[in-house]
């Protein structure tokens, strides 16, 4: 709408009142999303009849785990929890481990039918309405669980309880609250390549710099990404000592599938998918053993510590009676520590089956100093057996 101004002669545009209020109207938002953080724990007891007599009050506790920002563990009472109840019934609990105050959860415990019908034993709050909602644990040490969990003559004659054995799974749902308001863009920010790109230089083999000679075969490179993978390699090829004309070096007592795969891990971070030292088939997805050995001499060689580490942990789980003989030399060499409690633990738990072994015999040779520590392991875990670590006893209360 215009309107005539006398005094100035000038033709004013005026908003309607209606207009204006409508472009003021416009509402901002947000909203509160609440939502729960889950987890899962699986916790086995061998040796149920042992832990009977333990006494009422007293509980077997499991690793803490992690879920939402806070500690968790199961505790299991093989003579209940309440002395009134005479340990009739065995207890179970989630408790919380960690400091935290009004912790709001939702909890599932779960006790396994080992007989394979799946007819398990769950008590469950996900996927029902709770009258009061979540529970609230107030500080560390608060539970959550039940004290007549399953009466003790019915446990031991079901097909719960085998070889000794019970296995419990338990799920914690921390509750959690956000605010989100509405986003001023909406950027869909890739996953990085890097890796990617660094191995198609390795592929492709442009702009190589530096050979190198392994067994039979020759692998090109780039010195760059080799100093800056490896302190080792920034030595040998821009260091105090380093022959800048020499472009071609010998690698000694690295097998090629490993040197390949040492390139493979400089260029992208990562394994390839089938990399092994043995004649299995080449579609075949996995680095076996005999190789994970093979690179972490490598990675230890080389300084290339993420490396390293990534093979210990492998081996940690491939341990064998075939093979931990000379995982543990390997271990005891390039100071792997994990990897040579984990082989020492499996020699004590194992010891008449390896020592008749081939690996033992030439371990026996190659490291005799690990004799000893052997023998002091084997101590520990029987000593260990005789206290038993799940009957290191603990008050529970609620």
């Amino acid at each position: 709408m215009a309107l005539f101004d006398p005094a100035g002669a000038q033709v004013l545009d005026v908003v309607p009142s209606s207009s204006a209020a409508a472009i003021a109207s416009a509402p901002s938002r947000s909203r509160s999303v609440t939502e729960t953080i889950n987890g899962s724990h699986h916790f086995t007891i061998q040796g149920y009849s042992l832990a009977k007599g333990m006494g009422v009050g007293k509980y077997i506790s499991s690793d803490t785990f992690s879920v939402g920002g806070y500690q968790w563990a199961v505790y299991f009472y093989p003579d209940g929890k309440n002395p009134e109840d005479q340990s009739i019934y065995v207890s179970v609990f989630i408790a919380l481990a960690s400091e935290g105050t009004d912790v709001r959860a939702l909890f599932e415990l779960t006790l396994l039918d080992q007989s394979g019908r799946g007819k398990h034993k769950v008590h469950s709050h996900f996927d029902r309405a709770l009258e009061s909602g979540p529970y609230t644990l107030k500080y560390r040490g608060s539970m959550w669980g039940y004290k007549r969990f399953f009466r003790r003559t019915g446990l031991e004659t079901s097909d719960y309880l085998k070889n000794d054995r019970l296995s419990i799974s338990c799920t914690v749902g921390v509750v959690v609250s956000s605010t989100q308001g509405p986003s001023l863009y909406s950027i869909a920010v890739p996953e990085s390549n890097i890796g990617e790109q660094f191995g198609a230089l390795l592929d492709d083999g442009e702009n190589t710099d530096v050979a190198f000679i392994v067994g039979s075969e020759t692998f090109k490179a780039h010195k760059l990404v080799l100093a800056a993978r490896s302190p080792v390699f920034r030595a040998q090829l821009y260091g105090a000592l380093a022959d800048n004309i020499k472009d071609t070096f010998e690698i000694e007592d690295i097998e090629p599938p490993v040197f390949q795969a040492l390139l493979h891990f400089i260029y992208r971070d990562n394994l390839p998918d089938s990399i092994e030292m043995t004649n299995a088939s080449p579609t075949s997805c996995k680095v076996d053993t005999m190789m994970a050995q093979h690179l972490l001499a490598a990675a230890d060689r080389f300084c290339l510590d993420r490396l390293r580490l990534v093979c210990e942990s492998r081996l940690c789980k491939e341990v064998t009676v075939e093979n931990v003989a000379t995982t543990l030399a390997l271990a005891e060499q390039h100071h792997a520590l994990q990897l040579k409690l984990v082989c020492l633990k499996f020699v004590a738990a194992n010891l008449r089956v390896v020592l008749h072994s081939d690996g033992f015999k030439h371990l026996r040779e190659s490291c005799p100093s690990l004799q000893s520590e052997i023998l002091r392991t084997v101590a520990g875990v029987e000593e260990d057996a005789t206290k038993s670590t799940w009957a290191q006893l603990s008050d529970g209360h609620d």
